[in-house]
């Protein structure tokens, strides 16, 4: 026996993990659809003493599973067993069809894997090719930063090949999946129309290798009207998927199917995507949507509430001075958009009454670009001894009147809650006080805060003022 088999036999638990129960939890956590492509696979081979080695088909599907989920996957793990660090791989031998090599190219070893659960066409077609209703033409709110897009979406829709292919770049949650879909939804009328991502291509691909049927995955994909390509970028480095998807675009393009694409970046930024491949995407039509400005995120609020306002009668209105607090604070993308209105109307139906700006500010305080820690001490002292009108002089003076003592613990509680100030330099700063001077007020106050509901009020309030004065309003 080997120096590996002894530490494995002595690392070894009395009991290993039920990874039927992490199993569920992955399904729950990623979805049906990454779950029965790649997690699925996983099979648990053994447990140690602080990692887990569990087992998948090929190399191919590690590096898949490791770049993408092994993150998450290591969090749930360690929810059943804290003491578990890292997750290890095997490459089983058992029903091995191919084998990647460093490039990730493919050679097919064995071609004795049949599924005989699905056929390749139900499984592509009935399961993955699911358009989105709700995202059509009629409800895209249109603005300056997505017109260009729009325009060019509807046109492939009316005249087919028209633009081809037609490449929509933009970051995350901009829209752009939104108007390929509706192009899908308005061609499924009378086309045969492919709508897929880049990584769903991708396993449908494995999986036809694997399974010998690689004549109908070409046949399949060449033989739509139109195909729709979501998230390209993820193609990168593979390169026999890029080798098969170059031949497939070719074929849909000669004989004038209509090819829409999208991607995070323009095509001549794409990284280790073959030159032939981003040449020809270029050879069609490029737009970009560009960041919303505040009128374009105000008319997507708008849109929003109006919708839900149909839709719902118990739906409380959403004041338009929240509506553009949140178009003009929340300007990363509009995903986090409806986020935001989203959260506020949980609000409101949870507490049946809708947030006023202050409590807005708390509600979303995560997805506020606003300067952080710029909460100063003076700014507390100064709105502690406006609430309890006291001065400055007698809050900082060594006096132990009770009308005195109260506000100043206050704003020392207050200066430990909103600061990221050390107990010492708080101390320096109400008159080189001891640092167990603060810890006392600030044990003193939340002592109190759970005894006395009008105080905890008015602290509450103040807290909300300091924060309000400190970000500026609207």
């Amino acid at each position: 026996m080997n120096n590996n088999q002894n530490q494995n036999l002595t690392e070894k638990t009395e009991k290993n993990i039920n990874w039927e129960e992490i199993q569920t939890e992955l399904k729950e956590k990623f979805g049906r659809e990454i779950y029965e492509s790649w997690l699925k696979k996983i099979e648990f081979v053994d447990e140690f003493r602080n990692y887990i080695l569990i087992s998948v088909s090929t190399r191919f599907i590690r590096d898949w599973i490791t770049s993408r989920y092994l993150d998450e996957i290591l969090k749930i793990v360690k929810n059943y067993k804290k003491e578990l660090v890292r997750i290890e791989f095997s490459i089983s031998n058992k029903k091995k069809d191919f084998k990647t090599d460093e490039n990730n190219n493919f050679n097919i070893e064995k071609s004795n894997y049949k599924d005989q659960n699905i056929s390749f066409i139900e499984d592509s077609y009935l399961n993955y090719n699911r358009l989105d209703p709700n995202k059509n033409f009629e409800n895209f709110v249109v603005g300056e930063s997505n017109k260009l897009a729009l325009e060019a979406s509807k046109k492939v829709s009316n005249d087919i090949a028209y633009y081809n292919p037609l490449y929509i770049y933009s970051g995350v949650g901009m829209g752009k999946t939104h108007l390929v879909n509706a192009i899908g939804l308005k061609l499924k009328q009378t086309k045969k129309v492919m709508f897929i991502s880049a990584e769903r291509f991708m396993y449908q691909f494995v999986k036809s290798i694997k399974s010998n049927e690689m004549v109908k995955f070409k046949d399949y994909f060449r033989n739509t009207d139109v195909l729709i390509i979501d998230d390209v970028q993820f193609m990168n480095g593979k390169e026999a998927l890029q080798e098969e998807f170059f031949h497939t675009f070719t074929s849909l393009k000669e004989s004038m199917s209509q090819i829409v694409i999208t991607a995070d970046r323009p095509p001549n930024k794409l990284v280790r995507i073959q030159e032939r491949i981003k040449s020809r995407f270029s050879g069609g039509l490029v737009v970009d949507i560009q960041n919303a400005d505040d009128n374009l995120r105000y008319e997507i609020i708008n849109s929003k509430c109006e919708k839900l306002k149909h839709l719902n009668s118990s739906y409380l209105e959403i004041p338009k001075e929240i509506k553009l607090f949140i178009s003009k604070e929340i300007k990363t993308n509009i995903r986090e958009i409806v986020g935001a209105l989203n959260r506020i109307i949980s609000f409101s139906r949870i507490y049946n009454k809708v947030p006023n700006l202050i409590e807005s500010r708390l509600i979303l305080k995560d997805l506020l670009q606003l300067p952080e820690n710029n909460v100063t001490i003076e700014l507390i002292q100064t709105e502690v001894c406006k609430f309890f009108k006291i001065s400055k002089n007698e809050m900082l003076s060594s006096r132990r009147s009770r009308y005195l003592v109260r506000p100043r613990q206050a704003a020392i509680y207050l200066t430990k809650a909103l600061t990221s100030k050390s107990l010492p330099e708080i101390g320096r700063s109400f008159s080189n006080r001891d640092h167990t001077t603060v810890i006392h007020s600030v044990k003193t106050i939340e002592k109190i805060r759970k005894n006395d509901e009008e105080f905890n009020s008015n602290l509450e309030t103040l807290k909300n003022k300091i924060i309000l004065n400190k970000n500026n309003e609207i």
